[in-house]
């Protein structure tokens, strides 16, 4: 089974390409680090809650997350199965993004 994307995780995606290949300039190097990104969320499907999970002020938020090297990637699960909500460069203030809160 593979996880579901939301369509603003989709647009987060279509960034980090767009980041990771102005860095490198090599095509290459760009689609094997979407490819790793994509496994490294992918190696949760089947034990979906062994991720990280996220928490605000003592409380769980019903976010998981996984890191590879510059970007986490934020998921819920729902019946065993993840989506994936937004993938964020690791330095930004992802609480404010994902809930709006400082």
């Amino acid at each position: 089974m593979k996880p579901g994307f939301s369509s603003i995780a989709l647009r987060d995606l279509d960034r980090v390409y767009d980041e990771v290949f102005t860095a490198s300039r090599s095509y290459e190097i760009t689609e094997q680090y979407i490819d790793d990104l994509l496994k490294t969320i992918e190696d949760k499907v089947d034990f979906p809650l062994s991720a990280s999970p996220l928490y605000y002020e003592d409380l769980f938020t019903g976010y998981y997350y996984v890191r590879f090297k510059a970007y986490i990637s934020f998921y819920h699960v729902v019946q065993d199965q993840i989506f994936v909500d937004r993938i964020l460069f690791a330095a930004s203030d992802y609480l404010k993004i994902l809930f709006g809160k400082d």
